[in-house]
């Protein structure tokens, strides 16, 4: 139909004259067509999963450099004839960390011009393969700007003839005469790790257990291409920052049980002064045994005193269960009941009733607790919280990278045909979706996840606006961080009280959600994927969360659903038996490396130590998947659609070129 004024809808119109401003003629509006179907017909790039790094930085950096060993195989395939293995190491951590293994190569060489000569020449041949499936509009964007000329004449000029070929020996020289040769090496390398992986997917969990969470937000806030489901640990690290107190003591617990208050203190600034004060004066004559924290005597003399982390472990613990009643008692529809313990303690006896069973406890000294009204906090307490409460508010650095939790995380996402989220569907026994009651009604599958994200970003617009206490979408925060349908915990309960206080181990044990067990039936992760709108038959679901234990499996339903959580924190390692998972989604299919314990960032530049990583699991796919086959392919193909709606509109007339 040709598009005139009497056959355009005012709508489009009006639209399309809107888009005439970006692409102002016939020639422009076609060079997009060419250019977009270009893409459509290009291989899809690389996404890149990890899942639950708690805090290791120096690991996720690690990985994250070496795109999970994608780009070794990538030096190892392109130059294996004829390099030796120690110069293909020597290239792959050059390109992980080129600033400091060129130092100390410059310590080393004698002859630094041919070692600039021979660099340069592979770098510029491994570029070329890791950006083949990529358009040179693409990839024109990726390179810097202070080098783009030259990275572009390297890179794409034709070396057949002979001339172009001694055109490019002299730039190179030229680089190297002008001594901008490691500014460039250091450019390039970048380069070659940014668009080895076109999306990273970043499956939850970053905060707690290890020392650098501010770090790991820090790279993921400068990473090219990131999304985040967000965890339960993100989640609680979210509602503190919000100015929900429970969250904030959860938070204080974590980190003081694993020594863990560099992120605290030195990350973000948040002063525990008042609390260590009130810890010292409170508990000076309490050993607090239980509430040792997770580390050597040695270990933990080196960086605090063993003793105090033990009171501010045992002040805020008690702090925590009586917030966390208040929650209970003020919202009975997260019913969460269970995990209420002060009030079911016999203080003389020093027993407590857990599920209507009288247990001994290890200690019974709870000088802050009134036995009357055990969930109200002291004068002292509650001044701490309110203390703490603005240190967490006020704090820059946390307030940021929680901006960029929100802005780039979500609870779920749908990606390619993929499903990726932390923890779990809550499903009943039989299968089917669990109901959850809400302050707005019952909640289910899928409506659940948005319902929960939605009140989650609610809570964040009133922390903004300082509107904090007795804020039910506030409270919410600490609900998704371990309440029992929550789908970021996956649990009956979180049992604290039950391992600080309590012997009988059989009061640990955190009852899974079904959908543990029921993920591993096809018909379970069809069902699922149904209801997120995705194709049955071909999607697949990716979590985090619970560690795979050694010896079990993280691929289910017949590799239709993957756990990639393998144990990237320290903390997890014992039972994982690994470092972590990453799992990898190239044009071809699945790939799922399981990789041992990064030693240090010095061990890998000085002696070439990579991160060892083993094929667990490859599932390959019956047709190439192409740009076309993905989500973005969805979106270009409507852009194209309306490029030739306007290019009618320019040759009927109907819009004026400029």
């Amino acid at each position: 139909m040709e598009l005139n004024s009497e056959t355009i809808d005012e709508r489009l119109f009006e639209y399309l004259k809107l888009l005439s401003k970006t692409y102002k003629n016939i020639q422009e509006a076609s060079t997009e067509i060419i250019n977009l179907e270009a893409i459509l017909n290009l291989p899809k790039g690389t996404e890149h999963f990890v899942s639950d790094i708690h805090g290791e930085y120096a690991s996720l950096s690690h990985i994250l450099r070496n795109a999970s060993g994608v780009i070794k195989l990538k030096i190892d395939q392109t130059f294996g004839g004829y390099v030796s293995p120690e110069e293909r190491s020597t290239l792959a951590t050059l390109v992980y960390y080129p600033e400091e293994k060129l130092e100390l190569i410059k310590k080393n060489e004698t002859n630094m011009d041919d070692f600039y000569v021979k660099t340069l020449h592979r770098l510029i041949t491994l570029l070329s393969v890791v950006t083949v499936k990529y358009t040179r509009s693409y990839v024109r964007k990726q390179i810097p700007k202070e080098f783009s000329y030259i990275i572009e004449e390297l890179l794409f000029g034709d070396t057949v003839a002979q001339a172009k070929g001694e055109y490019k020996d002299k730039i190179i020289q030229t680089i190297i005469e002008t001594g901008v040769a490691d500014d460039f090496i250091i450019k390039m390398c970048d380069l070659i790790t940014q668009i080895s992986v076109f999306r990273l997917h970043v499956i939850g969990d970053l905060f707690d257990r290890g020392p650098g969470a501010d770090q790991v937000l820090d790279i993921l806030q400068n990473y090219h291409s990131v999304d985040v489901q967000w965890g339960n640990h993100d989640i609680l690290w979210m509602g503190a920052a919000c100015g929900n107190k429970a969250c904030i003591a959860n938070v204080i617990r974590l980190c003081t049980r694993y020594d863990n208050l560099h992120t605290l203190e030195i990350g973000y600034g948040i002063s525990l002064r008042p609390l260590l004060t009130f810890a010292i004066k409170q508990y000076a004559d309490d050993p607090c045994e239980c509430f040792q924290p997770f580390v050597s005597r040695e270990d933990a003399m080196s960086s605090s005193d063993f003793e105090a982390l033990s009171k501010i472990c045992k002040a805020i613990s008690i702090i925590q269960f009586k917030l966390e009643g208040q929650l209970i008692e003020a919202h009975p529809h997260y019913e969460m009941d269970s995990m209420r313990h002060l009030h079911t303690i016999d203080y003389k006896k020093g027993t407590v009733k857990i599920d209507e069973v009288e247990y001994k406890m290890k200690e019974c000294r709870f000088p802050t607790v009134n036995p009357a009204d055990p969930y109200r906090l002291t004068p002292e307490e509650d001044a701490v919280m309110t203390r703490l409460q603005e240190e967490f508010l006020e704090s820059k650095n946390l307030q940021n990278h929680i901006d960029f939790l929100f802005a780039s995380g979500t609870m779920y996402k749908t990606y390619n045909g993929n499903l990726l989220f932390h923890g779990c569907m809550p499903l009943n026994n039989n299968g089917t979706f669990m109901p959850i009651m809400t302050a707005d009604g019952p909640k289910k599958g899928k409506e659940w996840f948005d319902y929960a994200e939605r009140v989650a970003r609610r809570g964040y617009v009133a922390s903004q606006r300082h509107n904090v206490d007795n804020n039910r979408d506030v409270d919410f925060f600490w609900y998704l961080w371990c309440g029992y349908k929550s789908p970021l915990f996956g649990k009956k309960k979180m049992t604290t009280f039950e391992r600080i206080y309590l012997s009988a181990e059989e009061t640990w044990i955190e009852e899974k959600n079904p959908y543990y067990k029921l993920m591993d039936k096809v018909e379970i992760v069809e069902y699922i994927l149904e209801e997120f709108g995705l194709d049955k038959k071909t999607g697949h679901i990716i979590n985090g969360h619970m560690p795979v234990k050694a010896g079990s499996n993280p691929v289910h339903a017949g590799g239709r659903a993957f756990v990639i959580d393998g144990g990237f924190a320290k903390a997890y390692q014992k039972t994982t038996g690994i470092a972590g998972y990453s799992l990898i989604f190239n044009s071809q299919g699945f790939l799922l490396a399981a990789h041992e314990a990064f030693v240090s960032k010095e061990k890998a530049i000085i002696d070439e130590v990579d991160i060892h990583s083993t094929t667990v699991a490859k599932e390959g796919i019956t047709d190439r998947m192409y740009n076309r086959d993905t989500d973005n392919g969805v979106v270009m193909r409507k852009q194209i659609k309306d490029l030739k709606l306007l290019l009618e509109a320019y040759r009927s007339g109907l819009i004026k070129q400029r």
